[in-house]
């Protein structure tokens, strides 16, 4: 039983009310304040990702995706929480219950891009920089992994 203010994890389905929720938090807190809008991008192919959302009160307040690479690897990207929620721990746990669905599922290693600012909450999840810095978005990135074995 979730509590009150409890954050609950889990799957959101492509082309529901959520999904269209999750767009709308993403263009938010990740597009936005750069000055772009996720609708210029092709959302087409997100059909075939895993939309895991984090839930106050059946209030979507963050979001990641998973996206296949291969058999072994799978990308998280686009990893969005409301600011007022990130005190919350509710990045941590989309992060955890990411990489325990990616297990179940075979992977062995999750992959992302993280912005500069978000390397340290990474680094405290367990994931290592293998990259040189690099733009993305117009922004400084690294490419980070972690084993999930």
């Amino acid at each position: 039983m979730i509590k009150n203010n409890e954050v609950e994890v889990r799957e959101i389905n492509y082309h529901t009310e959520e999904y269209i929720q999750e767009q709308e938090l993403r263009n938010r807190v990740l597009r936005i304040p750069l000055g772009m809008s996720l609708y210029d991008e092709n959302l087409v192919k997100e059909e075939y990702d895993v939309h895991i959302g984090a839930f106050v009160n059946k209030q979507l307040v963050g979001v990641l995706i998973l996206t296949k690479l291969n058999d072994s690897e799978v990308k998280m990207r686009q990893v969005a929480v409301e600011e007022t929620f990130r005190s919350r721990k509710a990045g941590s746990k989309m992060v955890l219950f990411a990489e325990e669905y990616s297990k179940n599922k075979g992977y062995t290693t999750m992959v992302l891009n993280a912005r500069k600012t978000a390397v340290p909450f990474y680094v405290k999840l367990g994931y290592e920089k293998i990259s040189n810095e690099f733009m993305e978005i117009n922004i400084p990135h690294y490419k980070m992994k972690k084993s999930l074995n």
